[in-house]
Order: structure tokens, then sequence, then C-alpha cells
């Protein structure tokens, strides 16, 4: 008779939307991959009555409105941190001090020098593993074009084109909050979400030489309980982006689209085809090939990279939170010694050199 499976001691820290997705990950892991089992152990809140009510509700054996007590709990062996940006620096480097591996939500944190000091910190305990939250980078239909890519089906990639569009923040009576001040929120859309599209536009085309952005703040000041506050940060940024292997593209992203919820839509021009994918239709991958007349549509199936251990059938889809679970997986994998699928912190470094650069240009070029 076999013993008693393998296990991973799990600390959260945030219940928000991104805490959730982090614990229904870690709950369902293992029995989608057969992985070691992750023990809920302890959550932070900053309201301890709603960390004991996460905890409940999510699985946690413990709560506590108190974050260091979760990095430095001796039964915690990998830190979930899923809070306002400002804090990613100062939780992951405890985490990353206390022997902890670290799965830190995008972006790293609110500034470029925060980002460098994760990258420092995580260089000096190369016994911890770390891992960002760019999750759409799980997507079976993008590794499914990552993978054309890689083997050459569309020839050499000359362009692409990508927008990141959402409209959480397009109502202008959308009270203020601290994911529109630079010390908790840092960057606006394009922390948010123009990240993503840079990390995907990195794992199809390699790493970029050179930035020519713009940014601009559509909505300027907003109401909170203490009256009008300033909006620092941008609501929209684009940018034309010139990869080191002489491919270009063109890049947009806003936070106030109206009807756009997730638009993370990309089109990859090569000199033998063309892939299309657009988020909102996740499960969906459009390819044209040299000589076809036109696009032939590709449904999300067991035959592309991980849908199978989540459903045997093609064309049933896959959902946002499945990327978590793959994610999840990842990170376990190198924390057992596999190769960490990334993106880590010194990956991470280079999404946000790019996204800053972009909201520093002002029109004027960039090299990087």
């Amino acid at each position: 008779m076999s013993g008693q499976p393998k296990t991973i001691g799990v600390g959260l820290l945030g219940t928000g939307f991104m805490g959730k997705c982090h614990a229904l990950a870690w709950q369902q892991v293992a029995a989608t991959f057969g992985t070691t089992h992750p023990r809920l152990e302890l959550l932070a809140d900053v309201d301890v009555e709603v960390a004991k009510h996460a905890a409940q509700q999510f699985g946690f054996s413990r709560a506590t409105d108190d974050w260091h007590s979760v990095v430095t709990d001796p039964a915690v062996d990998v830190v979930s941190i899923t809070t306002p940006n400002g804090l990613h620096r100062p939780m992951a480097e405890a985490a990353l001090k206390a022997g902890k591996h670290v799965w830190l939500e995008k972006p790293m944190s609110s500034t470029l020098d925060d980002a460098q000091a994760l990258v420092d910190c995580a260089a000096s305990h190369p016994g911890q593993v770390t891992i960002l939250g760019y999750s759409f980078l799980r997507s079976p239909a993008f590794q499914a074009a990552r993978k054309m890519v890689a083997q050459g089906e569309i020839g050499t990639p000359v362009c692409i084109r990508g927008v990141y569009d959402e409209d959480y923040c397009a109502n202008p009576e959308l009270p203020w909050s601290w994911r529109m001040t630079r010390a908790q929120g840092g960057l606006g859309a394009l922390g948010d979400l123009g990240c993503h599209l840079v990390s995907q536009m990195c794992a199809l085309l390699g790493p970029v030489t050179e930035v020519i952005g713009q940014t601009h703040t559509s909505i300027t000041t907003r109401q909170s309980p203490d009256g009008s506050k300033p909006v620092e940060n941008e609501d929209v940024a684009s940018a034309m982006i010139r990869f080191v292997s002489g491919a270009h593209g063109t890049f947009s992203t806003s936070r106030v689209a109206h009807g756009r919820k997730c638009r993370l839509q990309w089109e990859l021009q090569g000199t033998d085809g063309t892939i299309a994918f657009d988020h909102e239709n996740m499960n969906e991958l459009w390819v044209c090939r040299a000589g076809e007349a036109g696009f032939t549509r590709h449904l999300s199936g067991p035959d592309q990279p991980d849908f199978a251990a989540f459903c045997p059938a093609p064309g049933h889809g896959f959902g946002f939170n499945d990327l978590k679970v793959i994610e999840a997986r990842d990170l376990i994998r190198a924390i057992e010694g596999g190769a960490n699928a990334g993106p880590d912190f010194v990956e991470g470094l280079e999404i946000e050199r790019i996204i800053h650069a972009i909201a520093s240009s002002h029109g004027h070029a960039i090299s990087l």
C-alpha cells in the first residue's frame, strides 16, 4: 500500500480576484496533472475577518492579517502574491529571504527600479524558484501558435500587430482607486494589460531592440470619499516595436475601450503564412498558409499542449482559470527540479523594461 502523497505548503497574500484564481489553481493542480499535492496552509488579507472568511471558502487551514507571518511560517514552502503592485517588492523580497519560492502576479512591481531589485534578490537566493503570473502564455491555442512559429510553419516572422483592450475604467463615474496611483499601481493600462501583450509578442518573436511609444490619460480625475483625485497613470498606450530579429510590430492597449472585455488580439505575419488570435475567442486559432485562399479555423483540443489534461474531447472549450492551473503545475515542476517555464524574475524584468520604455518614450525612439 502506497504512503501519503508528497505535499507542498502554500501561503497566499491577497484574497481578491487574483487571490481566488491562485486558490482555485492550487486546489485543482494535483487532480488535473497528478502533481505533488498542495497543502493550503495560511492566507493573509488586511482585514482579518475577510481573511477568515476567504480561508474557509478557499480551503486554507489558517488566516491572518499579518502578511509577514505568512512568508516566515515554517509550514509554508511557496508564497502566492496577489496584492496591489506597490506591495510586490517588499513581499517577494521577504519571501525569498525566508527561503520560500514565489509565485508573483504581474506586473513585477510599480517601478523599474523595484523590478531590478527583485531580480537582484532572486539572484542572491538561487535555491528559490520565481515565476510571474503571465497566465495567457499557458493558453493551449497560444502554445500551439508558438510551436508553429518555432517550427517555421509560417516562414520567417515579419510583422506582428497586437492590441489588448478592456473597458474596466471606461466609465468616468468609476471611483478613484489605488490602481490610478504611481505608488501602488505603477503604470496604468501598460501595467495591467499591455505587459500581457508584450509577453506574448516576445514569446513569439524574441527580444526587443527599440520602441517608440506614446501614452494618454483620457479621464484625468476621479472621485473618492475625500473628493476629486488625479489619475496618475495612463489609460491608453501605443507603440511601434522593433525586434532583434528585424521583425517589427505595432502595439496598442487601453483600459477605457467601451465594449472590450478581454481583447488580447494579435496577428503575426510571416513569409509563408499568417496566424491570428483573439483571447475573447480563446479556443480558436486562425491560420493561413501561403497559397491558401484564406484562413482556417483551428479549435482547441487535446492535440494542443495541456488541453487533454482537462478534457479528452476537442472543441469543448478552455477557461481563464484553467490557465492558472497550468501555471501552478509549471511552478511545482520547477520547484521539484524541472526546467522553469517562466517567465521568472529575469525574464519578467525584460517585459518591464519594454513597457516602461513605452511609458517614457514620448514619441522618441528608445533602444533596449
